[in-house]
């Protein structure tokens, strides 16, 4: 009997349970960094939508964007999901959502920020080292064997000639235009309109909403309010927020296939950024 009720016990644990409801459930996610990857956050995002027990969504931003890819990513799929009305999605900016921070918001329902937001800086930036004099000093050469004139532009050992800075401007304005297009398209703004503000610059939250960048001026507390009255909620609601995967000192060892050391990045092709720039950065 015992025996019988330890292994029923133990089958039940396999069955899958459903997510009991009570009162509004607002799913949060936070990006507090550098925007270089996204598939934890496209993640938690396709989570949050498909669940039957979060009413809405919030996403709280204090970053100044980061890579253009991954900021693309996870704004396509914030757009996806206010497009397709699965559930209010919302989103409230800390200190600072510059760059793809703001291209993410770009594609939420409702953007809150507080009036002393830094935000805005639509713009992209592509930066990388150049030491070819100093290895000439030290007498140190890099020799490369190259299918055309531009593979190994942006190569730390190589001076910068006129056609790379060509070439990696064609580049960033390209980008630049994907940035602005997506503004106009997502603020109901020209293209004209948004290429005058999209100079790099950044804004406060105050001068954002008299510039139509953001939709509302407010706190935190404000947007949890707000997610939750779009949701059909009048109530304190409950804040979800992803699980986070337990990431020990062995499990990071054992995960990571490389360790980045000084000067390890020096010799790849420049990244591209929807990011603000700070001086102190490498």
């Amino acid at each position: 009997m015992i025996l019988g009720g330890i292994v029923f016990l133990f089958l039940l644990s396999f069955l899958p349970f459903p997510n009991f409801h009570f009162g509004p459930q607002i799913g949060v996610i936070t990006i507090n960094e550098a925007i270089m990857v996204s598939e934890e956050i496209v993640e938690d995002l396709n989570d949050f939508a498909g669940r039957d027990d979060i009413d809405a969504i919030l996403i709280r931003l204090n970053t100044p964007g980061g890579g253009v890819a991954a900021s693309q990513e996870i704004y396509e799929k914030v757009r996806e999901i206010s497009e397709a009305n699965m559930k209010p999605i919302i989103i409230s900016m800390g200190s600072v959502a510059a760059s793809g921070g703001y291209y993410i918001a770009a594609g939420a329902d409702t953007i809150i920020a507080n009036k002393g937001t830094v935000t805005g800086s639509i713009g992209v930036i592509m930066s990388y080292h150049v030491a070819a004099d100093l290895l000439d000093k030290i007498g140190l050469t890099f020799q490369s064997v190259k299918s055309g004139p531009l593979k190994d532009a942006g190569k730390f050992a190589r001076k910068t000639s006129v056609e790379d800075l060509v070439y990696f401007q064609e580049l960033v304005d390209n980008l630049h235009r994907q940035f602005v297009r997506t503004v106009a398209y997502e603020r109901s703004m020209s293209f004209e309109a948004v290429s005058n503000l999209a100079t790099g610059q950044v804004y406060s939250g105050e001068q954002a909403l008299e510039l139509g960048l953001v939709d509302i001026i407010g706190t935190y507390d404000n947007a949890i309010k707000l997610a939750t009255q779009l949701a059909g909620f009048d109530e304190k609601p409950k804040l979800i927020y992803p699980k986070v995967e337990d990431r020990g000192i062995l499990n990071m060892l054992l995960n990571n296939s490389h360790i980045n050391l000084p000067f390890s990045n020096l010799d790849i092709f420049p990244l591209p950024e929807y990011s603000l720039y700070y001086g102190g950065r490498n």
